[in-house]
This record gives C-alpha cells, sequence and structure tokens, in this order.
C-alpha cells in the first residue's frame, strides 16, 4: 500500500482530510484511545498501513514521522470508567470525537474507520477497513495503538503481576488467570463479561 494508491486529501477539491481510528474495544483493563491525524501531501510517508499489520518498532518510528510531518494530530482517550457508564461502543466514538476536536487544523471532512460516525463538526464519512484503505486512517491506527500501549507499559508497572505489557489488556490466558490469582483491579473494566463473573464470585 503506497500513499498514492490509498489517498492523503481530496486532490480535485483541495479538501483537508482527517483520517480517524481507535484502538481497545477488546481488552479487559485499560482506556480506548483514539487518534485523527490530517496528513501533509507535501511530506509523504511510506510505509503506512493498518497497525495491526506492523511491527512494533515499525509502528513506533512511524509514529514519530506521523507527528512530525502531519499537517495536524490529536489523540483523545475514553476511561475505563466512561466504558463501564456508556458502553464501549460509545466510549469509542467518544474517544474519536476529542482526537478530532483536539486538532489545530480543522478538516473538512473526517473518514472514521469502521461503521460508525461520531458527532462531529463537519462531514464524515465511515469507512469499513479503512486503515487498510485510506493513508490518513492508517497513521491514525498507527498513533492510538502507539500511546495505548505505552499507556498499558505504564500500567503494568503500577500493577505488576498482570502482564498488561505483554498483552495489552487482551483476555489471554495469562490476563484471565492473573485475574482470578489476583483480583479485579480499579483498571479493569467491570462491564465486561469475564470481569464481571470475577466481581460476582462465577
Amino acid at each position: 500500500m503506497s500513499n498514492s494508491q490509498i489517498g492523503l486529501f481530496d486532490q480535485e477539491t483541495g479538501e483537508l482530510v482527517a483520517g480517524v481510528d481507535e484502538v481497545g474495544r477488546g481488552p479487559l483493563a485499560g482506556p480506548v484511545v483514539a487518534a485523527a491525524v490530517i496528513l501533509n501531501p507535501e511530506k509523504p510517508i511510506e510505509g503506512l498501513n493498518d497497525s495491526k499489520k506492523l511491527s512494533h518498532r515499525q509502528r513506533v518510528a512511524l509514529s514519530q514521522e506521523i507527528r512530525e510531518k502531519a499537517l495536524a494530530w490529536a489523540t483523545g482517550w475514553a476511561t475505563v470508567e466512561e466504558i463501564d457508564q456508556i458502553n464501549i461502543l460509545q466510549a469509542s466514538l467518544l474517544a474519536m470525537q476529542r482526537a478530532v476536536a483536539g486538532l489545530q487544523v480543522t478538516p473538512d471532512l473526517a473518514l472514521i474507520d469502521g461503521n460508525k460516525i461520531p458527532k462531529l463538526e463537519m462531514p464524515a464519512e465511515a469507512i469499513v477497513k479503512g486503515d487498510s484503505k485510506v493513508a490518513a486512517i492508517a497513521a491514525a491506527s498507527i498513533l492510538a495503538k502507539v500511546e495505548r500501549d505505552e499507556e498499558l507499559d505504564r500500567l503494568d508497572a503500577i500493577f505488576p503481576g498482570y502482564g498488561l505489557a505483554g498483552h495489552k489488556g487482551y483476555p489471554t490466558a495469562q490476563h484471565l488467570s492473573a485475574l482470578k490469582e489476583l483480583g479485579v483491579t480499579e483498571i479493569h473494566r467491570r462491564s465486561y463479561k469475564p470481569v464481571q463473573q470475577l466481581l460476582q464470585g462465577d
């Protein structure tokens, strides 16, 4: 996938287009993190792709390059408390909304990964699997993934024994075993079934 194949912005109208994506719907712990990116067509970035298809080293390097070359970028979070209060879908949309609101340049159009659109101040379009089709969405997926991974690394030092730095909060066998042994912490999503069952003593 190259920038020319997936488009930086609307070449015909010159509109500024922001790509928006989120990371962290599936984990049992930690926030959901979104990012919004407006790429600079005069500063192309090679190797942009869906963050899940890149190695950790590639993501970190690209994240730094995106921050240096993009016309604008921002991230937005929704907390564990918000996830439990309004559900993960609404929390994901809230994180996206915060990311777009944080942009220092206002886009003319926002392209959202997936099939749901958050409430925004500008027109928006949902694109299924957009992180493998649109350069700006791919860039957003990378920023969000790297930032969330860094947060889980930080939380791993605060809540040792759960293996957060390794599985990033996802429901691996190791994580589920640690939850049973060590108990539920404040960073675990109580609305998620495996955590709910432990709290209920099932």
